[in-house]
């Protein structure tokens, strides 16, 4: 007779076959106490990942989804799949490193009040990430627009948002963790809900993280569980459409969480931190050796300023 799964793990997938490749081999070479199910939601790839599952991995549950979903959808479909006590929600562009799920399930199960926790991201070259932010304000949003938190790393002060002063090497909870990689616990989810699907990429993780906070689910940090995540998975082949997405989920965000004055300050800072990378990268775009660099990221910000500008809510 089967065990029920402790650990139900869900890799949302779209057009990302290499990682996803590597993400599964990773996950199944690594030594895990707790019985696993794996569910991989593909979100109607053309670039063959689903006959490649279907086909090399048949320990795995495979969901093909006839259209692009988003996310938060595919994954909902996938907690709703699942029957384990907790839930893994790992992007498909993540290399599993060696205890790193165990770690997470031993301490929600050592922390009953743990509603969501997630592990130290590492990139390719071992180098942590910065995967846990503070919740936007408007006063820590207008530190980052003006780069008050760059220019002042250490000061707590300015850096309310990314977390500059803090180096992310320690167990702490936190107010965002970013949605790369995420231990849920099934418990917490009649209290929280799933995922709200109106996000269809970006800024569902300030929102879910946000709900579990307002119903007394602490979001948890651990440094002593890390993977690595590769980022741009899905998003590379369109960076200035996925940076816009981005900014048409924050303001989503304000539009649920937030009054409406409070919306349209945000949105005139959004306007000042667009211009001003704009106007930064075009100066360092002329003087410096990394030209085309500079040149794109001035493009990308200067467009999104202007589709903040024809309306953008």
């Amino acid at each position: 007779m089967s065990l029920r799964p402790t650990i139900s793990v869900i890799i949302v997938s779209w057009n990302a076959k290499n990682y996803l490749h590597e993400c599964l081999e990773s996950l199944f070479a690594t030594a895990c106490a707790f019985p696993l199910e794996v569910f991989v939601v593909d979100n109607a790839s053309s670039d063959g990942s689903p006959e490649f599952v279907a086909e090399n991995y048949p320990q795995v549950n495979l969901i093909r989804n006839e259209s692009n979903l988003g996310f938060s959808k595919a994954n909902n479909i996938g907690i709703r799949s699942s029957t384990g006590t907790y839930i893994c929600l790992v992007n498909s562009d993540v290399k599993f490193l060696e205890g790193c799920i165990g770690k997470l399930a031993e301490f929600m199960q050592a922390q009953p009040k743990a509603g969501i926790a997630g592990p130290r991201m590492l990139n390719s070259a071992g180098v942590v990430g910065r995967s846990c932010r503070g919740f936007p304000t408007l006063w820590n949003m207008l530190c980052n627009a003006i780069g008050l938190d760059l220019l002042f790393p250490h000061v707590r002060l300015f850096g309310g948002y990314v977390l500059r002063f803090w180096p992310q090497d320690s167990n702490r909870s936190v107010d965002i963790l970013g949605g790369w990689f995420w231990i849920v616990r099934r418990s917490a989810l009649s209290d929280v809900g799933l995922l709200d699907e109106s996000f269809f990429f970006y800024a569902e993780d300030m929102d879910w993280c946000k709900r579990f906070k307002m119903k007394n689910w602490s979001v948890e940090f651990l440094a002593d569980a890390a993977s690595i995540h590769y980022g741009g998975g899905s998003s590379a082949r369109a960076p200035l459409k996925y940076y816009i997405q981005q900014q048409r989920a924050d303001f989503q965000y304000w539009k649920k969480h937030h009054s409406k004055p409070a919306r349209a300050v945000y949105f005139m800072i959004c306007l000042l931190h667009q211009s001003s990378r704009a106007i930064a990268h075009c100066v360092l775009s002329l003087f410096s050796e990394n030209k085309e660099s500079h040149a794109l990221v001035a493009s990308r910000n200067w467009q999104c300023f202007l589709w903040c500008l024809k309306g953008a809510r």
